[in-house]
């Protein structure tokens, strides 16, 4: 597994990270991320935020990297590689959703195609269940995956999903049908790929019955109850639409000057409460899903 450490820095020190690592740099296009690199099999990433900068390094020698700039750098906790259970290695495409039983935060699903010459690079990069892995090592890890795997990405802003509810449709209605447009760009893309996997969320028969309206619809699906751990597309497909979540959640945090609570429970009340007196009844509904049951009293 390779090393990723991560440290805070001053400005002053971001821009020297800039100047020392240019001529390694690489273009990117990720959200945060304000200067990215490759030195060798090391990549060194620099987010920016309202809380300042962080610094990733991602490879064999991090450690020894970081060094150079926090003598006090340390990897936390020695990384394992995960069980290794997927069930097939040959090329493919899988998807994941995110965001469903969160009140602030969007819907998201990701389609990710996987060759069969990369899952050796998945393997390396300790890609497995998002859910068991942590937030800073897949911010980490995403600007590299954004460079090196062919993903499509579909996000549903809250306001769009209460109009889509209101409409009629429920939360695996939308659920289907944007993983059946996620899928389907990457399938056309990719024609040749007959093995396609999506994390089971609903049977078959219920899922296919959502989508009888849409004018495409991709049929040759296997559906897996906890697929990412099978699967290494639907394992990378989940990572990428964690990371899309947590930059997602930190436009949110950005924009309002708050911090969002994940999930409906607790917290998220006592946000909602305080979102209401800071910006608003209208603002609120713009930026929660309205019919979770925590909105009942507020609408």
């Amino acid at each position: 597994m390779q090393e990723i450490v991560s440290i805070k820095i001053d400005e002053l020190t971001a821009n020297k990270v800039k100047e020392t690592y240019s001529p390694y740099q690489e273009e990117n296009n990720a959200d945060y991320i304000v200067f990215f690199a490759k030195k060798y099999d090391l990549t060194i990433t620099l987010y920016e935020s309202k809380k300042g900068f962080t610094l990733l390094f991602v490879g064999d020698n991090a450690l020894k990297e970081a060094k150079l700039w926090d003598p006090n750098a340390s990897i936390k906790e020695k990384k394992v590689k995960p069980k290794e259970e997927w069930l097939s290695l040959n090329s493919q495409i899988g998807s994941d959703e995110v965001g469903v039983g969160d009140l602030f935060l969007p819907m998201i699903v990701v389609a990710a195609y996987v060759t069969k010459s990369e899952v050796s690079r998945l393997i390396e990069l300790g890609i497995h269940d998002s859910k068991k892995m942590k937030d800073d090592e897949i911010l980490a890890l995403g600007a590299t995956l954004i460079k090196e795997f062919n993903f499509s990405k579909l996000t549903l802003p809250n306001d769009k999903y209460n109009e889509m509810i209101d409409r009629g449709e429920n939360l695996n209605s939308l659920k289907a049908k944007m993983h059946n447009q996620a899928l389907l760009n990457l399938k056309k893309k990719h024609p040749e790929i007959n093995e396609i996997y999506v994390d089971e969320f609903v049977k078959a028969e219920t899922y296919f019955k959502y989508l009888k309206n849409d004018k495409e619809v991709l049929t040759n699906i296997v559906f897996r109850t906890k697929g990412e751990s099978y699967y290494p597309s639907v394992a990378l497909a989940s990572v990428m639409a964690r990371y899309s979540f947590l930059i997602e959640k930190r436009k949110l945090e950005d924009k309002y000057d708050m911090e969002f609570p994940l999930g409906a429970g607790k917290k998220a009340d006592e946000f909602l409460k305080e979102f209401l007196n800071r910006y608003g009844k209208e603002e609120l509904i713009k930026i929660s899903k309205k019919n979770f049951a925590n909105m009942d009293e507020i609408l």
